[in-house]
């Protein structure tokens, strides 16, 4: 602290430099009001700049302090953000904040959803390296969808990314935009978002999520050239963005969301009403899985499906009517052997 006092002056001279050499654009849209966002510290700059602008400036100039920018922040406020380490608790809380902000409220798609047809999903980031505003780590993206006449919600997106890196500042605003790439944690949450509603139209409709899912393949188009990892086909791991999307949209593996309709619309929806014709069907559904595994064995979208329904499976053929259980769990062990230890879980 001692040292921080008596270099108080270098540090204001250091500032001005600094201030001189900055290269600013000008805003297209008029500053009605500035907000100065800065935690702990880091807000004693914008306490400063508030107190000398009362006398200077006919523009309002507000000092946040709290995780989340105000509400009446918009296209008309110039936001100015203070940090001092950029590697603090504060960085994570408001990137928390940001994330659920923009996740929740921007309108992903002109559907109406009624409220028991809306979809429950859940990104969990883990952050494993920070330098300065660069964060690396991984996101685990999860996603369900209610059972026709059940209170039961059904997985249907189970995936976890380990190519994530991106840079972050405490109260950066979160914007996207269709036709450029602004930050690769914009692009990652976005694309995601359309991931999860196309998988989300497919248990509905017959290949009722394409339209998504072009949107997030228009989206890996942008990103590729941001050099950033998981954007682009990578010889040394086919689980990428690039790979999920292309798959999804490929006619090669067509056979998955045929298995995603029928497994969800025409088994899952239907037990409740009737049990054993639902099990039929879904145990029809990995027969497609064969065909495809046939065609190109480990399928990355095979795995996909399975991260996502191998325990309910497993539980669905292990209670009620049982069928053909013996000609299944070898159709389920051909298709994926790595789950064989949930498959031999069946009982019957």
């Amino acid at each position: 602290m001692k040292n921080l006092i008596e270099n108080f002056t270098t540090q204001l001279s250091e500032a001005i430099q600094i201030g001189k050499k900055a290269k600013l654009t000008q805003s297209k849209n008029p500053i009605q009001n500035i907000v100065i966002c800065g935690l702990g510290g880091s807000g004693i700059g914008g306490s400063l700049i508030q107190n000398l602008s009362l006398s200077e400036s006919k523009i309002p100039v507000t000092v946040n302090k709290s995780y989340a920018l105000p509400a009446f922040v918009g296209k008309n406020t110039l936001v100015i953000i203070s940090s001092y380490s950029g590697n603090t608790e504060e960085t994570v809380a408001c990137l928390e904040s940001a994330l659920n902000e923009f996740v929740s409220q921007k309108r992903w798609t002109t559907f109406n959803y009624k409220a028991q047809e809306r979809i429950d999903c859940n990104l969990t980031l883990t952050i494993l390296e920070q330098t300065g505003s660069e964060l690396k780590g991984h996101i685990q993206i999860q996603s369900s969808r209610p059972v026709y006449n059940t209170s039961y919600s059904t997985p249907v997106f189970n995936y976890k990314d380990n190519q994530f890196s991106f840079q972050y500042i405490e109260f950066q605003p979160l914007i996207f935009n269709d036709n450029q790439f602004e930050s690769n944690l914009v692009s990652v949450l976005s694309y995601y978002a359309y991931i999860i509603l196309g998988l989300d139209a497919d248990t509905f409709s017959l290949e009722g999520g394409t339209d998504f899912y072009r949107k997030a393949q228009n989206i890996v188009t942008l990103a590729q050239g941001s050099n950033s990892a998981g954007w682009s086909q990578s010889s040394d791991s086919n689980r990428s963005r690039f790979e999920l999307v292309d798959n999804l949209l490929s006619n090669t593996y067509r056979e998955y969301r045929i298995a995603m309709y029928n497994y969800h619309r025409k088994g899952l929806d239907i037990m409740s009403d009737n049990n054993s014709t639902g099990k039929q069907v879904i145990a029809g559904t990995m027969n497609l899985g064969q065909t495809m595994i046939n065609r190109r064995p480990n399928a990355f979208l095979i795995s996909t499906f399975c991260d996502a329904k191998s325990e309910e499976i497993q539980h669905i053929f292990s209670d009620g009517p049982k069928g053909h259980i013996v000609k299944l769990k070898e159709t389920l062990n051909k298709i994926a052997p790595l789950y064989a230890s949930t498959w031999n879980d069946i009982k019957f």
